[in-house]
């Protein structure tokens, strides 16, 4: 695990760690994840390239109704960067399935945006015992993925695939580029907050972060072809999208089409990271009414 340690504290949240599960295959690390409230649970998965730290507006706006757990996907944040351990969609899964199962969580509300929401589609489709509900903001699923958010998103990710000189591109993150692709994300820019930014540029010098970084870029395929598992989902579907998300109509159709029972949601303005935009949408779609 990395020495280094975040520099953004949830309040009322207690960080934890989950172990490689004995006689598992040796590229199953350590995660870590943060937990708050009381309740139901509500298991958070977060996006491309960032943290549990992503739902830090969201934790408090609804630690009163759930008992909420927001995890490092493996190899991310601060979970345990295993040297030759797959990024792809079935390896990610994993991980989230290992929280469910280990810490023996039932009746669970499962919340992810981006690639998080396909990991939280594919998650309730293998484990439908346990999963009550799946709320998926801005699912990740579709071609290109956050090229599409400007003309310097789809160089650098570009260059990062590229074989040989992709690893070091990965490996190299101005805070100005940075700021600007991640902001490409999003409706209101100013929704950007700069400790944030330096939370998850800490969190890319750790060793062997950039392969990873990588990876995730690399498995972007599998998470499309994960599609094919929605309609293996037994439990109610709400997907969120923003206005301005990077999924175009079409894209967001196709989901339509493989769950016509889903609820869905367009927010008004907003991008694609919506937790960092509309906490409180989420919020109130996941709160009882009173």
């Amino acid at each position: 695990m990395a020495a280094s340690r975040p520099t953004i504290l949830i309040p009322g949240t207690t960080s934890h760690t989950i172990a490689p599960r004995a006689g598992r295959h040796s590229r199953e690390g350590t995660l870590r994840y943060l937990k708050a409230g009381t309740g139901a649970p509500l298991v958070l998965l977060h996006t491309v390239r960032t943290q549990a730290e992503h739902y830090r507006l969201l934790i408090p706006l609804i630690s009163e109704h759930y008992t909420a757990y927001a995890l490092d996907l493996p190899g991310m944040g601060y979970s345990e960067i295993v040297p030759g351990a797959s990024y792809d969609e079935p390896a990610m899964r994993a991980g989230v399935e290992r929280l469910l199962t280990e810490l023996d969580l039932h009746d669970v509300t499962l919340l992810g945006e981006s690639m998080g929401a396909v990991l939280a589609l594919t998650t309730a489709a293998d484990l439908p015992e346990r999963v009550r509900r799946v709320v998926a903001v801005n699912t990740y699923d579709f071609r290109d993925g956050i090229a599409r958010s400007s003309l310097l998103a789809r160089v650098l990710v570009s260059g990062i695939l590229v074989p040989g000189v992709g690893p070091v591109i990965a490996g190299v993150e101005p805070k100005a580029v940075f700021q600007k692709i991640l902001q490409g994300g999003l409706g209101d820019k100013s929704a950007l907050r700069e400790d944030y930014v330096d939370e998850l540029l800490q969190v890319g010098r750790r060793p062997g972060y950039p392969t990873v970084a990588r990876g995730v870029y690399q498995a972007l395929p599998s998470l499309i072809a994960a599609r094919s598992r929605y309609p293996e989902v037994k439990a109610p579907v709400h997907f969120v999208y923003g206005e301005k998300d990077w999924s175009r109509a079409s894209d967001r159709e196709a989901n339509k089409k493989l769950l016509p029972t889903a609820d869905f949601t367009q927010v008004p303005k907003a991008g694609h990271f919506i937790a960092l935009e509309r906490p409180d949408v989420l919020a109130d779609l996941l709160t009882p009414s009173a």
